[in-house]
């Protein structure tokens, strides 16, 4: 049975024999003059990669605007060999793997290859109007398979999804592609007035797009680095607090499990699931700034302790809202503790009012805090706990996510039912794993 590696190696090698084949059959000597203008774009093809950009661990570079030159004009095959030739150029500095070799070797016979023939299929008189229309958009077009077929490889080789690589690859730049799609369009319709000295204005076109997206991907790095530092700092701000109170840590995480299953019986998206999940370890971060009389507190609590308990999700809203992205997790910390009926506490919001988010961690907060043998109240069973939420419901907890959480525990679902086995460590480790990937390259 044949690897998954095996499969995408034997895949791309088909890829690339079946463009060579059909580039060499779609050849004809009108294709490959003037030869001047065969050499240019391919000098411009190979220098262009020495200015290329790393993002994310794959290189951008300017190349791809002198094959879409060479697409529409000259045409599928030599745009296709000067692709492959780029590639084999590239290959000497950037010394890839074969496979990731193979892979680029596959793309950059194909993409230059359909875009010629979908240039020469439309055949448009390069002097009419429609003609820069066409290069723009076979631009855009051919931009977006190389991609496909670039990440897609890493996607499918990694186990990768390609839809998060489309969001933190492809739409950063996309801005800039079609800054680019416009000015080789620009250049296209310059050739056919004015002959090579157009290729000067492509040089030009080439420098100002590399200059353009290599700021625009340092500017962005840098606000993920920060972003990194500050959810550093909130992870670290989480430990602590577990360190000085297992209870605390072991109730986030219960919660946090308990919000994500829930989330998905109720049919939240993914994003939806991850989103509660994190403000479910989040939800009671406020509790850092408590004094230890309040926060390992054994006995009933003072109306001033209670006063200052009734803060933490104002104090956690705002320290989580003060990481770039997280405004929504801040919002649904805010809320946890409204009520259903408006009677909660910071704002008292009521019903629908309530963030989704805020409701589904109320069910789960609610229902740990009378099961769990490290509350600090005498624990309930399951049964009973049930007959409790059943009580509550409509006045404090939403009635649908009541019975959604019920229907869970009812049908075993949820195999840490009592919570004590929620690991803390692991929760948070699924956390990091999910904003990796969301912080919030082509080929």
């Amino acid at each position: 049975m044949l690897t998954r590696r095996t499969s995408l190696l034997i895949t791309e090698a088909i890829v690339l024999a079946a463009a060579a084949t059909l580039a060499a059959l779609v050849s004809t000597a009108e294709q490959w003059e003037p030869l001047t203008l065969v050499a240019v774009i391919l000098v411009l093809a190979l220098a262009s990669d020495l200015f290329a950009v790393s993002h994310h661990g794959q290189r951008i570079s300017g190349s791809f605007l002198a094959l879409v030159l060479a697409m529409a004009l000259l045409g599928p095959a030599p745009a296709a060999a000067i692709g492959v030739a780029s590639v084999l150029f590239d290959q000497v500095r950037a010394r890839n793997p074969g496979s990731l070799l193979l892979a680029n070797l596959a793309t950059f016979a194909t993409f230059p290859l359909v875009g010629g023939l979908l240039i020469q299929a439309a055949d448009v008189d390069e002097a009419a109007a429609a003609f820069p229309l066409l290069v723009f958009g076979v631009f855009l077009l051919t931009n977006l398979l190389n991609f496909v077929m670039i990440a897609g490889h890493q996607a499918f080789a990694n186990h990768l999804t390609l839809a998060n690589k489309f969001r933190t690859i492809f739409l950063p730049v996309f801005p800039s592609e079609i800054l680019s799609a416009a000015l080789c369009a620009l250049v296209a319709s310059f050739y056919t007035r004015t002959g090579v000295a157009a290729i000067a204005l492509m040089l030009l076109v080439l420098l100002v797009f590399q200059y353009l997206l290599r700021e625009l991907l340092l500017s962005r790095e840098r606000a993920e680095r920060l972003a990194a530092l500050q959810l550093g700092v909130l992870v670290s701000m989480i430990e602590t607090l577990a360190l000085r109170d297992r209870m605390t840590a072991r109730h986030s995480a219960a919660v946090a499990r308990y919000a994500r299953a829930m989330a998905e019986a109720l049919g939240w998206s993914k994003d939806e699931q991850e989103l509660v999940h994190t403000a479910a370890l989040l939800h009671d971060i406020g509790k850092f700034a408590f004094p230890d009389t309040i926060l390992l507190a054994d006995s009933r609590l003072s109306d001033e302790q209670w006063e200052a308990v009734k803060c933490h999700p104002e104090d956690g809203a705002r320290i989580v809202r003060r990481i770039d992205g997280y405004g929504p997790v801040a919002d649904i910390v805010h809320a946890h503790h409204e009520r259903w009926d408006g009677r909660g506490y910071p704002r008292g919001l009521a019903g629908e009012e309530i963030p989704p988010g805020a409701r589904v961690i109320a069910v789960a907060d609610t229902y740990d805090v009378i099961t769990a043998r490290d509350s600090y109240r005498k624990p309930i069973s399951t049964t009973d706990a049930v007959a409790e939420l059943r009580r509550v419901s409509g006045h404090q907890l939403d009635p649908r996510v009541v019975e959604t959480f019920i229907a869970l525990l009812t049908a075993g679902d949820l195999s840490f039912a009592h919570g004590d086995d929620a690991d803390f460590e692991a929760e948070l480790a699924f956390g990091r794993r999910v904003h990796a990937h969301a912080l919030p390259r082509t080929g």
